[in-house]
């Protein structure tokens, strides 16, 4: 009658443990085991993470990989080396844009020396040479415009009958991004010369 309430508490809940043990538990069943505090679930985490004990030496060798991957990267993008071009440069579909920009000549990979003189030419304070430089920067916008539709189109047929069935999310953009970069500039580097047949 003047029992504790603990201790009756406790009688049930050992027995819960008991059958646990021998069949799976319920999901939605008490878990019949206390929950642990919060300081012991860390400790038990950290001796089950394999983290290396030493922390600088892990940081270092993690520094140490990713500069031999960028090295590896910057060689292939200069020699054009599939194997550690970055993701977006992967893949036979882009290797044929690049090679198909490169080997063709674009207006728009001299935007921005073009962009630079007009932009001298409009400081003038003359009245004709501004006027010039206005309709310089319409002239080489519009050629521009014009001058990708077409390379659109063309690329657009050339993957089609090339890679009926590879996925090409992206490529004519791709393209079109190689067009604004002087040819010289290009990353990877070209592997074509003008008017060489990709």
């Amino acid at each position: 009658m003047f029992r504790s309430r603990a201790k009756t508490e406790k009688a049930p809940t050992d027995k819960v443990t008991a059958d646990l043990s021998q069949q799976p538990r319920d999901p939605q069943a008490p878990k019949g085991r206390p929950t642990p505090k919060r300081s012991e679930a860390q400790t038990q985490r950290r001796r089950a993470s394999s983290a290396p004990t030493d922390r600088k030496a892990a940081t270092k060798r993690q520094r140490e990989a990713r500069r031999a991957d960028l090295a590896r990267q910057r060689e292939a993008l200069a020699s054009g080396d599939e194997r550690y071009l970055p993701v977006r440069d992967k893949g036979p579909v882009r290797r044929f844009v690049r090679d198909f920009v490169d080997s063709r000549f674009y207006i728009a990979e001299y935007f921005l020396p073009l962009a630079v003189v007009i932009l001298i030419l409009s400081v003038i304070q003359v009245q004709n040479i501004q006027s010039i430089s206005l309709l310089l920067w319409m002239g080489v916008i519009i050629l521009i415009v014009i001058d990708s539709i077409g390379l659109s189109i063309r690329l657009k047929k050339q993957l089609r009958e090339r890679f009926p069935d590879t996925p090409k999310r992206g490529a004519v953009a791709y393209g079109l991004m190689r067009t604004l970069q002087m040819r010289r500039l290009r990353l990877p580097k070209p592997q074509v010369k003008r008017g060489e047949r990709p």
